[in-house]
């Protein structure tokens, strides 16, 4: 069926265009097919055109999807079509083969891009572009490719001489044209129709043709008439064309090429070698040179190519696209915590109480211990807050066995106390919700990232400073705690979250967003008074329309904590559990959601090339 949609195209397209020269009949559309007209063709060309057609069949079912048979399939049945060009089967075979060669190379070329392979992928989508010239999404791929401008020149490149192609000047009239006779009559009637004369190369073939066409200016009709006669017209002053097979080895003979030189401004050797390198890359021109002196490069090609590089080369300087990002924060945070129960006493203590209260009430002074320790060097004076600390807790044991319950038993020197805990009931709930918005814009340039973050810096101790011997007057002080310490160096790590973006605007306004988001926390614990940072990243790139809103990130964190305490067996009975233990729940859910919206408020300028007759 779709040999059949694109025969039918053919057969439509191939209906040719006429003027009142003597009308004579074409050879009909042919096929083999039985109940067809006969192709009228040479009995040789008709035999060399039915090989090769079974030649490209042949590889096409065996190709296993292999390119190269493929390409020679295309080859064969080209070469059947233009042999015998009236037959339908040769040209649909050879048209549908095409496109699915343009697949292929369009396949192959979207994989080396994303695989960061530009060059290969420039290389497949310029095959699928040198089979199909009018397609627009190869054209597209092709300038993604390329990427952004590898020069950015002081000042846009400046043309300072031009020595362009001779064009014809037709009659700007518009005509209905219908003909019947041979090829070189057509052209000779057309060319004609608009003021013109044509002479011709002896490349040019004689066959009949039909032509018709209406309302049509020279541009369209000549571009139509070059289509069936297989010919090219070439300027050779304003009223005189020349015309010649449309053949490689006739485009190089006849072929006319225009030259242009422009100057550089501030652009160093390298970027004008780049610059040079991206002119044959993109336009395919044979011709560049360079003048490191002049500061100035010399194009010969193609008028149409050349216009197309001026363009470029006019856009070079401009400023670039910029973007305004739109982003939302949602932040939910959730807490829940419940204690619930009774403390019964589950922890006693058994001393002997003349003993414990000598100890506490005629031991040596604690403090004059500490100073003589560190004046022998045994206690870093530097610390002398956890000293005082370590003085503290020292009195509060001693003096711990009588701020307690006792119950005591015995008599002199087995005099015992037994210390009793205490019984206390726990009923209390805390629950907190907290919702947050960050809402911020964030303006870009093409290429450039922009960063937000949304957080706090948490500072992190790297290292102190103590004195590295002990005398008396270092202990001195340290005894009347005038002692202050350096101040301790640290480090500061951004702890929360941290968004990077990077946009490309495509010509259509979309925009490519290369993203880089991270998610810091402190952890539960640490590892050598140090604490451990928990890091979550996440790296892609994502693709919308101008004002389209999308969710770059999400996360959800949830908590769920519980325990109990109490006497053993007895908590764990249903009834009895609650007033022999404590029970105790925690729950945590974070929520984080990232919106971002694009929006570009400068587009990259572009000019219109001046439209020109390629005479083909």
């Amino acid at each position: 069926m779709r040999w059949l949609t694109a025969g039918t195209v053919l057969l439509f397209a191939g209906v040719c265009f006429a003027t009142d020269a003597p009308s004579v009949t074409a050879p009909p559309l042919c096929s083999n097919s039985a109940g067809a007209p006969h192709c009228q063709e040479p009995v040789k060309n008709l035999k060399a055109a039915r090989q090769a057609f079974h030649r490209g069949l042949k590889l096409e079912k065996s190709r296993d999807e292999k390119s190269q048979d493929l390409d020679q399939a295309f080859r064969e049945f080209e070469e059947a079509s233009r042999l015998v060009p009236e037959n339908v089967e040769y040209v649909t075979a050879r048209e549908m083969t095409r496109q699915h060669l343009v697949g292929i190379h369009l396949q192959r070329g979207n994989s080396d891009l994303l695989a960061s392979r530009p060059v290969e992928a420039l290389a497949e989508f310029r095959a699928a572009l040198d089979l199909d010239p009018e397609n627009e999404f190869a054209q597209q791929r092709i300038n993604d490719a390329l990427g952004p401008a590898p020069v950015r020149a002081a000042s846009p490149p400046r043309m300072i001489a031009s020595a362009d192609v001779i064009t014809p000047k037709p009659i700007d009239v518009v005509h209905n044209i219908h003909y019947r006779g041979d090829t070189r009559g057509l052209l000779t009637a057309v060319a004609a129709s608009y003021g013109l004369t044509v002479v011709f190369d002896d490349s040019v073939a004689t066959r009949r043709v039909r032509f018709d066409i209406e309302n049509a200016d020279f541009a369209t009709a000549m571009q139509a008439v070059s289509g069936v006669t297989k010919s090219f017209c070439v300027a050779i002053d304003d009223k005189l064309l020349m015309a010649a097979a449309d053949t490689a080895d006739n485009h190089r003979l006849f072929d006319r090429m225009g030259m242009r030189s422009f100057y550089i401004s501030g652009g160093s050797t390298q970027d004008m070698t780049e610059l040079i390198n991206a002119l044959r890359t993109l336009f395919e021109f044979k011709f560049v040179s360079l003048n490191t002196a002049a500061s100035t490069i010399t194009i010969r090609g193609p008028q149409a190519a050349l216009e197309a590089a001026t363009q470029f080369l006019g856009q070079l300087n401009g400023p670039r696209p910029e973007v305004m990002f739109d982003v939302k924060v949602f932040q939910v945070s959730h807490t829940y915590m419940r204690n619930i129960g009774l403390h019964v006493p589950d922890n006693f203590n058994l001393f002997n109480i003349p003993v414990a209260a000598l100890a506490a009430l005629s031991g040596q002074n604690i403090s004059s211990l500490i100073n003589q320790l560190i004046s022998s060097g045994g206690i870093n004076q530097a610390g002398n807050q956890t000293i005082s600390a370590l003085l503290a807790q020292l009195q509060s044991q001693q003096n711990s066995i009588f701020s307690q319950p006792l119950a005591t038993f015995g008599g002199g020197l087995t005099f015992m106390g037994l210390s009793l805990d205490q019984l206390s009931a726990a009923l209390s709930m805390n629950e907190s919700s907290v919702q947050q918005l960050d809402h911020v814009h964030l303006r870009a340039s093409q290429e450039k990232e922009a960063t937000f973050k949304l957080g706090s810096r948490y500072p992190i101790l790297n290292a102190s400073f103590a004195p590295i011997y002990n005398n008396a007057a270092i202990s001195k002080v340290v005894g009347n705690s005038s002692y202050t310490a350096p101040f301790p160096s640290v480090n500061y790590e951004d702890i929360g979250l941290t968004l990077k973006a990077k946009p490309l605007v495509h010509n259509n306004s979309d925009v490519a967003l290369e993203l880089d988001l991270e998610f810091r926390t402190l952890g539960a614990s640490g590892s050598n008074g140090i604490p451990i940072i928990s890091n979550r990243e996440y790296k892609g790139g994502i693709l919308l329309k101008e004002g389209e809103q999308a969710v770059v990130a999400g996360m959800i964190t949830q908590s769920d904590q519980r325990s109990l305490n109490g006497l053993p067996l007895f908590s764990t009975i249903p009834a009895l559990g609650v007033l022999t233990s404590q029970q105790s729940k925690q729950e945590e859910n974070d929520e984080l959601l990232i919106l971002i919206t694009p929006y570009v408020i400068r587009s990259a300028e572009r000019t219109e090339a001046p439209e020109i007759w390629l005479g083909r």
